[in-house]
């Protein structure tokens, strides 16, 4: 199964990381991230840049054409500043990886199962759930060469 982990923060929670050396914060989360990684468990991960960035913006769909707008968003206990993908075995798995994440308090990780074909069942004669399963493999070959060359990045993943 796949989960979602979704880092959230309070703003007592950025105040207090403000209070910590950068280093170590990347330090931590960098070996959160190596040991889900030797553990084969973490797929996928990222941080974002904060919210209030000029790179970003919303897309509305309450009208026609959908209006675009650019941030901040809205308060800060509705964004999330990174996340990461786990494949596990189990739902218990997935809590004991998120309850070893290093966040301190004020932050919380929302917990996601992600849609998979099992889901998708009743549906597997529907011509975009045939495309979509050509389309992971294109993607998975593509990490797969990439892989082989040497090709990849090694960011910090979810810090944020």
């Amino acid at each position: 199964m796949k989960y979602m982990l979704i880092m959230r923060s309070t703003e007592a929670a950025l105040q207090a990381s403000k209070e910590v050396d950068f280093e170590d914060i990347i330090n931590q989360m960098g070996a959160y991230n190596e040991a889900m990684m030797k553990a084969g468990v973490m797929i996928g991960g990222e941080g974002l840049a904060d919210a209030k960035e000029d790179a970003n913006f919303i897309v509305d769909f309450d009208q026609d054409p959908p209006l675009i707008t650019d941030g901040p968003y809205g308060e800060t206990h509705e964004l999330f500043n990174g996340f990461w993908l786990l494949e596990v075995p189990t739902k218990q798995d997935a809590i004991e990886w998120a309850s070893r994440c290093p966040l301190g308090p004020g932050s919380k990780l929302e917990v996601r199962r992600v849609s998979g074909e099992e889901d998708f069942a009743d549906f597997t004669d529907n011509e975009y759930i045939q495309k979509e399963a050509g389309w992971r493999e294109e993607v998975e070959a593509r990490r797969d060469a990439g892989a082989a060359g040497g090709a990849g990045t090694t960011g910090t993943g979810g810090a944020a």
